[in-house]
């Protein structure tokens, strides 16, 4: 498995590198409307239903104020409105990679 080896925002993206050379480029835009945590996407309920929340994203919604690196499986991003519950895996930074 490949781990994540370098982190940095350059304008309105997000540089990824990897321990294998591979990179990946998001717009910060982007990678923050595809925040993962249950306040952005949902989560399931009893039946295994899930209902996806509206969300709005205001003010400083898209600017990164910082991350953190989480074990050796993701990154955790903090955003200037205030939000930072979102752990983006490796393996859910491919599959935003591959959409792309």
């Amino acid at each position: 498995m490949k781990n994540l080896t370098n982190v940095c925002a350059i304008g309105e993206e997000l540089a990824l590198g990897f321990s294998d050379g591979s990179e990946m480029y998001f717009p910060l835009a982007m990678i923050r409307r595809s925040c993962p945590c249950a306040q952005c996407q949902g989560e399931p309920d009893a039946l295994g239903r899930v209902r996806r929340p509206i969300v709005e994203h205001g003010a400083g919604a898209f600017d990164l104020n910082r991350f953190e690196l989480v074990g050796g499986y993701g990154l955790q991003l903090y955003w200037a409105d205030g939000h930072g519950t979102g752990i983006y895996s490796i393996a859910y930074l491919e599959k935003l990679a591959a959409l792309g």
